[in-house]
């Protein structure tokens, strides 16, 4: 009587076969998941707008309850395209640090910043008089942060 032989590993032909298949899976699952990388960089660049002007209204806020209808002269003291400084200091509670990569920010002048997004600069300003934080809205880029 011949004994039942098990079999104990992969062929050549299985291994392959599962090799073809991730190789697909991973030509579909790449793109998408450099859009996710695109998106999360946007939505951190529409939270931190949305965070800095909500700052700034708080501040207005404050200002008026003690009598003083201003609102912050600058939202920060960090060095102008210096890598590393905290911005805005003087409205949040934890600043953001300074960095000329996609996703962060640069101060660019004493009351101008840049959000690198999209492998494009957003160029925002802060009015001192108005308190508007905000971008030129015929710029696409602005566009996508702020609307």
């Amino acid at each position: 009587m011949s004994a039942l032989r098990t079999r104990e590993a992969f062929t050549l032909i299985e291994l392959v076969f599962v090799i073809v298949i991730i190789g697909i899976l991973a030509t579909v699952a790449l793109p998408k998941l450099w859009v996710t990388r695109d998106d999360a960089i946007v939505s951190k660049g529409r939270a931190d707008v949305a965070t800095i002007r909500s700052a700034i209204s708080t501040i207005r806020q404050k200002n008026l309850l003690e009598g003083n209808a201003s609102y912050p002269s600058f939202l920060d003291t960090a060095s102008i395209m210096t890598e590393d400084q905290p911005l805005f200091e003087n409205i949040l509670d934890y600043p953001i640090y300074s960095k000329n990569a996609e996703g962060k920010w640069m101060k660019t002048g004493t009351r101008q910043y840049t959000f690198r997004v999209l492998n494009n600069s957003v160029a925002f300003d802060y009015n001192n008089t108005t308190g508007r934080f905000d971008c030129d809205h015929t710029d696409e880029y602005c566009k996508i942060l702020t609307h």
